[in-house]
This record gives structure tokens, sequence and C-alpha cells, in this order.
């Protein structure tokens, strides 16, 4: 096989595995402040779910989870499981960061003082006022940096979905080193990933610094 047609083949996998990443953080960002909510929910029986929820996130593996989601469905409900597979990868994925964004949030709230919501209170402020114009936007410049090593840990396990056959980059780098008992596309694999992180992480300082009011 020539390097051309390798690359050509790797490109085609990045394109899956750029599909995973988007639509992981699209539906885990938001998500991540759902489960926080229900972290801090006042009701007991909710907030401990939600706690239990997170610590089976983040104490187990995402590949363990990614194929809990594949195959429970076939073996619980007998489900045709045949066009899941991405359905399965997005729902696992979002699932796990989410916990982890929720936590990041959580830490990030929790550290704003507790005197800006009293002179909200004074000024007239309603609680959900308080929180989307002056805690919010706080915590966003707060929350940042951890959120930004999150979504570069992300670019790097969307090759765990390798586990369900699911054909992105680092499956085809595995299918080709296979077939031609070459290590080259790893490397060539590994520059995709450094160059897809190192995007993401210039596009995450940029974002950074134009919050950066006060520079």
């Amino acid at each position: 096989m020539s390097f051309e047609i390798m690359l050509l083949q790797l490109t085609k996998g990045f394109g899956q595995t750029c599909l995973i990443f988007f639509l992981t953080l699209v539906f885990s960002l938001p998500l991540g402040m759902v489960v926080y909510f229900g972290r801090v929910c006042r009701l007991k029986p909710v907030s401990w779910l939600v706690k239990i929820y997170i610590s089976i996130m983040r104490g187990t593996p995402l590949m363990l989870q990614l194929l809990v989601w594949y195959f429970a469905p076939f073996y619980l409900w007998g489900m045709n499981i045949g066009g899941y597979k991405l359905t399965a990868i997005i729902i696992g994925c979002s699932l796990n960061y989410a916990a982890y964004f929720a936590e990041i949030y959580r830490s990030g709230i929790e550290s704003i003082p507790q005197g800006q919501y009293e002179a909200a209170a004074l000024l007239g402020y309603s609680r959900q006022q308080t929180f989307f114009k002056i805690v919010l936007p706080q915590v966003v410049k707060i929350v940042l940096p951890s959120v930004t090593n999150e979504v570069i840990t992300l670019v790097k396990d969307t090759s765990l979905v390798y586990a369900l056959s699911y054909v992105e980059m680092f499956a085809v780098a595995k299918q080709i080193a296979a077939a031609q008992t070459t290590v080259l596309p790893f490397f060539i694999a590994g520059v995709f990933y450094y160059i897809f992180n190192y995007v993401v992480a210039g596009m995450m300082e940029l974002f950074e610094k134009r919050l950066n009011y006060y520079r």
C-alpha cells in the first residue's frame, strides 16, 4: 500500500473521529450543567441518584461503559443493534463526560463568594437572574482551563471506540498496520491526534484570552 492511499484512508477515519468528538462535546457540555443541578438538588433522592451516577461514570473505564451501552439493549431486550453503534458511542461518551463537566461546574460555582449572592438579593435580582447574569459569566472564566483539559482528553478518548469495531482513525490505523505489518499508520495517526489537540488547545486559549476582561 502506497503512502498516499494510507494517508487517504486515515483521513477518512479522522472524519469519523471528528464527528464523535464534536457530537460528544455538543451533548456533554450542557448535560453537565443539568447533572450539576441534580447534584445540588434539595430533594435528597435526586441528589443521591446523581451522586451515584457521577461516581459510576468517573469510577469505571469509558471503554467498559461503551461496551455496556452497545450490548445491553441486545441482551436485555433483544434489540437489533445493527445500526445502533454510533448512537451507543455518543450516548456513552456524552454521559461519561457530562459527569466530569458537572464536577468542574460545581467547583467553579462554589468558588463564587456568598457575598455576591447577598448583594444580588439586595438589588432585587431573582435566583435565576443572579445565576445567569452574575454567577455564570464568572464561572465560565474560572472553569475554562479545567474544561480545556477535559476537551483535550476527549480527543484522545475517541480512540477507545475501536472496542465496538467502529471505523474511526485509530481503528483504520490498526487495520492497516496489521495488514501491512508496519507501525507507520500509528505514527501518522499520532500526528493527526497531535495536530487536532494543538488546534483545540489553541482555540480554547484564544477563547480564554477573550474572557480576560481586565487585562
